[in-house]
C-alpha cells in the first residue's frame, strides 16, 4: 500500500477481534509511533499495552473509576465498565510523558506529539491489514485510572488505541471538500 492509500482511506474500526497483531508486527506498529514529530527529542510519550489478563486489570481500573464517581453504581453498569476493554484483543494506552518547564517546547506541542505517535500506531496498523479505533472518554481523565496507570503529575492519556482484526464490514470513507476546511491567503 502506497503512502497517500493509505493517508486516504485509513478509518476507525469499531469491530474488532482477534488476533492481534504479533509481537513483531508491533514492533513495526511502534517503531511508526516513534517517528512522530519530537521537538528537542524529548520523546514525550510512553505506551502501554494491554492485552489477555491485561485488558481485565484495563477493565477492573475503568470499573472502580465508575464506583468512585458513583459509590451507588449497580453492578450492570460496573460490569459494562469491566467489559470496555474486551471490544478488542488488544488496547494501547497513548500518553504523554510530559517533561515540565520545558523553555523551548512548551506542554500543548509535547501533547501533540504523543497525539501525533497515536496516529502513526492507527496508519501501521491500517497499513498491516489490522483495524483500529482511538478511543479516549472519561477514563482518559479519570484519577483512578491515572493512579492506576502509574501516571505522572503532568502525564496525560492521549487515547486508549484499540487494535485487532476487522470484525465487521469495512464502512466506506467519507468523501469531504477540501474547500470546507482550507483558507488560501494568495
Amino acid at each position: 500500500m502506497d503512502a497517500l492509500t493509505l493517508l486516504h482511506e485509513r478509518s476507525s474500526m469499531g469491530k474488532l477481534m482477534a488476533p492481534a497483531p504479533s509481537p513483531e508486527e508491533m514492533e513495526t506498529i511502534y517503531q511508526a509511533a516513534l517517528r512522530a514529530p519530537d521537538h528537542k527529542e524529548l520523546r514525550p510519550w510512553r505506551f502501554i499495552e494491554f492485552s489477555g489478563e491485561g485488558l481485565d486489570r484495563l477493565g477492573e481500573l475503568f470499573a472502580e473509576a465508575d464506583f468512585q464517581e458513583d459509590p451507588n453504581a449497580d453492578d450492570a453498569s460496573l460490569n459494562a465498565a469491566r467489559k470496555k476493554p474486551q471490544r478488542a484483543p488488544m488496547v494501547i494506552a497513548v500518553v504523554a510523558k510530559i517533561v515540565p518547564d520545558n523553555p523551548k517546547v512548551p506542554k500543548i506541542e509535547q501533547v501533540i506529539s504523543a497525539g501525533c505517535a497515536a496516529h502513526g500506531i492507527l496508519l501501521a496498523a491500517h497499513a498491516l491489514g489490522y483495524g483500529a479505533m482511538w478511543r479516549s472518554g472519561k477514563y482518559a481523565f479519570d484519577p483512578v485510572v491515572r493512579k492506576g496507570l502509574n501516571l505522572g503529575e503532568e502525564d496525560q492519556v492521549i487515547a486508549f488505541i484499540y487494535l485487532g482484526t476487522l470484525g465487521g464490514r469495512h464502512k466506506p470513507v467519507a468523501q469531504h471538500s477540501t474547500s470546507d476546511f482550507v483558507e488560501r491567503w494568495d
